[in-house]
């Protein structure tokens, strides 16, 4: 049987609102999250710690979610490891989701979410990863019929 336990997630996400939305519904299942407000924020987060599962807003002033995510890989190809990149993006048009792929990025999610996909894909992409050992009795599967899709711009 495998054991669960709380992921430690770095939300990349430039807007406060979306900020304080996506930590408090991740925190509300137990989740350790941690804010980076940009893609450099994130780079120097990311240097210090670690962190089983980053979810990247792809739009962000000076350093975008695209670049932010090459460079990490460029980092990974460096040092070793791989931590799942899910895309959280507003971008919705034909070949959005191949770019944030191309980019290195694990996954995608449009906006607005819905949290349960949020949880199924951050289980998928663990599931996918070594360091990871995820399962979904963590986030309380049942009770996420309460959550209606959240809008993040």
């Amino acid at each position: 049987m495998r054991r669960t336990r709380p992921l430690k997630i770095l939300l990349v996400e430039d807007h406060p609102v979306n900020q304080k939305v996506a930590a408090q519904l991740l925190r509300s299942r137990g989740h350790a999250v941690e804010i980076a407000s940009s893609g450099r924020e994130a780079l120097e987060v990311l240097a210090d710690d670690g962190f089983d599962v980053i979810l990247m807003d792809v739009q962000m002033p000076q350093l975008d979610g695209y670049a932010t995510t090459r460079m990490i890989r460029e980092r990974e190809r460096a040092t070793g490891g791989h931590i799942p990149i899910i895309a959280l993006t507003a971008c919705t048009m034909s070949g959005d989701r191949e770019r944030c792929l191309a980019a290195g990025m694990d996954d995608y999610i449009s906006k607005p979410i819905v949290f349960r996909e949020v949880l199924e894909k951050i289980a998928a992409a663990c599931r996918r990863s070594t360091p990871c050992d995820w399962t979904p009795a963590v986030c309380g599967w049942g009770a996420l019929r309460e959550y209606p899709p959240v809008e993040l711009t």
